[in-house]
């Protein structure tokens, strides 16, 4: 089974029917023991960095996660789930996040013509090969819907790029983890697709060198 983490936000139902829709069953919930004994954990995410870092911490979750993945769990982080496993974001002023990766999270700047947020399709370029972008080439269109994005300090965790007004990491890929800044669930073909790479990936219940 696969959890997906409810810490009262975000788009958990859409995740979810994103994963029944490749046939995989995915459980809503913050039940901490549900969450240690599921194959393969999700944090998605929508909202502001802040509002859901204390939510984790008021729910206890903060510690279930970093422990997931420490231990190698296959692990998948969508939008603000993707932002939450580094260091700080400087949304609202300097945030502690999950500290699972170096690196900060900066936003768009408004000031240089963009339109903030970005919103909309865009495209991917990889950067590594990763089971978990299986099927998915240089080139292919995603869904966006954000205000900030993720500057890791270790380039070999890039998995994909994007760029608007600049380029931006888009993606992440460890020998266990997944986590983008785009919507898989809301990104039709490609990203039903992304979503069946990590629930294949669960299956197999092994990690990747």
């Amino acid at each position: 089974m696969i959890a997906i983490v409810d810490y009262g936000m975000g788009n958990l139902r859409s995740v979810q029917k994103g994963f029944e829709r490749v046939g995989c069953r995915a459980q809503v919930t913050r039940d901490l023991q549900q969450i240690a004994a599921a194959r393969g954990v999700v944090l998605p995410g929508v909202g502001a960095f802040n509002a859901c870092m204390e939510n984790l911490r008021r729910f206890g979750l903060v510690e279930p996660i970093q422990e997931v993945v420490r231990r190698k769990k296959p692990f998948l982080g969508i939008c603000l789930g993707f932002q939450l496993l580094f260091t700080e974001s400087e949304e609202f002023g300097p945030q502690k996040g999950l500290d699972l990766f170096p690196g900060k999270v900066v936003g768009f700047r408004s000031e240089n013509g963009l339109k903030v947020p970005h919103m909309g399709w865009n495209l991917v370029g990889k950067k590594k090969e990763s089971p978990f972008l299986e099927g998915v080439s240089d080139g292919d269109y995603v869904y966006f819907v954000h205000s900030y994005y993720v500057v890791p300090e270790d380039d070999s965790l890039v998995a994909t790029t994007t760029s608007y007004g600049t380029p931006f990491v888009s993606s992440i890929a460890t020998d266990h983890l997944f986590a983008c800044q785009f919507h898989p669930e809301k990104s039709q073909e490609i990203g039903l697709r992304i979503l069946a790479n990590f629930a294949r990936f669960v299956e197999r219940g092994v990690t990747w060198c």
